[in-house]
């Protein structure tokens, strides 16, 4: 089988997208890129100010831009196109869980820094949609990018073009994220970031594994019915967190929550008090994972990706949508199980749909891909890599 790289083909997809601008438009057009994410600890945490571990991928979205005057237009491959007046960056109802909203959104948070400057952005993605490889965010951050070089003369720093990914997200798109996704596109690298102060959380660039590729498996489905199974974690966690007068889990003690569990459980269900267990023991997780990179300790490493999985499977129950039959994530883990003999696999994202996330040891990715891609399919089983860069110019 041969192997998808996401991060291939550059200049074949830059050949494409400049024989759609106009003549002359195609010795003005700026060139931005936008990577995908890949979470690899650190479920759900970050919305109640706990840790991950995160790297931008070498999957991207690839924009041609060119100014424009009063509006901003995002013309996609496969998609109608969305177009803004700068002069109405008000919420609109209908736009809600569409890509309009996050272009709106990201648009009205920058404008309280400045004036605006309009553009048409043309894109080509080879981001999967749908499969936890932060294909929103990755648009989101892109915008402001583009804003950022056109309008703001680069002053942006990679926490402000994430916040205003994820106050679209947020405000005008309606999912309840947090910030570790628009955190892992905009910084680049791999990365632990800790949301203890989620004002300005601490960004740690760390080593990258070796040894070890990565591959991911798109099982098919998608996010856009799951918002409400996305804001039940954070509500659950929020309640426990609550019980406690605290706002957010980072907060409370985990010894703190075991000792109330008498008086928690009359009040919070157990699924809320499993997930807030999940979230004190990922912060654990990602706090040895990242000593284990820095001391090359690769063992130790895929021990904790092993662990997180689990317990994303176990207490955070995000693997599946409740009451369906539908559960091609649940099945991907297993089949991950029987396959790789080493290195370590988990579920990644938001969960309940998406993908699987394997460290493969090199020189048996072949095998893991053929058996992974006979039941899902060629084309959703692909190699990828840490990528330094965040959102940015080429």
């Amino acid at each position: 089988m041969a192997s998808v790289d996401r991060g291939r083909g550059e200049d074949l997809r830059k050949k494409k997208l400049e024989s759609r601008l106009i003549r002359e438009e195609r010795g003005k057009a700026l060139w931005f890129s936008s990577p995908g994410r890949a979470e690899f600890i650190g479920n759900h945490t970050d919305h109640n100010g706990g840790k991950v571990l995160v790297s931008a991928v070498s999957c991207d979205i690839l924009a041609a831009v060119v100014r424009r005057s009063g509006t901003v237009e995002v013309i996609s491959e496969g998609y109608r196109p969305i177009r803004v007046d700068l002069d109405d960056l008000s919420f609109r109802a209908l736009e809600v869980g569409k890509s309009a909203a996050l272009v709106r959104g990201v648009l009205a948070c920058l404008a309280e820094r400045g004036p605006l400057c309009g553009f048409t952005a043309y894109t080509s993605s080879n981001i999967f949609r749908g499969a936890g490889v932060s294909s929103s965010a990755a648009f989101s951050v892109l915008i402001a990018e583009i804003e950022n070089v056109l309008a703001f003369g680069g002053r942006l720093t990679p926490l402000e073009k994430a916040r205003a990914g994820q106050f679209a997200e947020n405000e005008y798109f309606k999912k309840p994220c947090g910030l570790l996704d628009q955190c892992g596109v905009a910084f680049g690298g791999l990365n632990e970031i800790d949301f203890r102060d989620q004002a300005a959380p601490t960004v740690t660039s760390l080593p990258n594994l070796m040894g070890h590729s990565v591959i991911l498996t798109n099982t098919g489905g998608s996010h856009s019915s799951l918002t409400s199974h996305y804001a039940a974690i954070r509500r659950e966690m929020g309640d426990v967190a609550a019980f406690f007068g605290k706002e957010t889990l980072r907060e409370v003690g985990k010894e703190e929550l075991f000792e109330a569990l008498p008086a928690l459980k009359k009040r919070v269900s157990e699924r809320a008090i499993l997930r807030s267990i999940h979230f004190f023991e990922e912060n654990e997780r990602v706090d040895r994972a990242a000593a284990a990179l820095k001391e090359g300790n690769s063992s130790l490493f895929l021990e904790q990706i092993r662990r997180s999985g689990e317990s994303s499977y176990q207490l955070l129950q995000n693997c599946f949508v409740p009451g369906s039959v539908s559960q091609p994530l649940a099945l991907a883990l297993k089949v991950s199980e029987r396959l790789l003999k080493d290195g370590a696999f988990r579920m990644m994202g938001g969960g309940f749909t998406g993908a699987v996330l394997a460290f493969v040891r090199e020189g048996e990715e072949e095998a893991y891909m053929q058996g992974m891609a006979r039941v899902f399919g060629s084309d959703s089983v692909f190699r990828t890599a840490s990528r330094e860069r965040g959102t940015g110019l080429l």
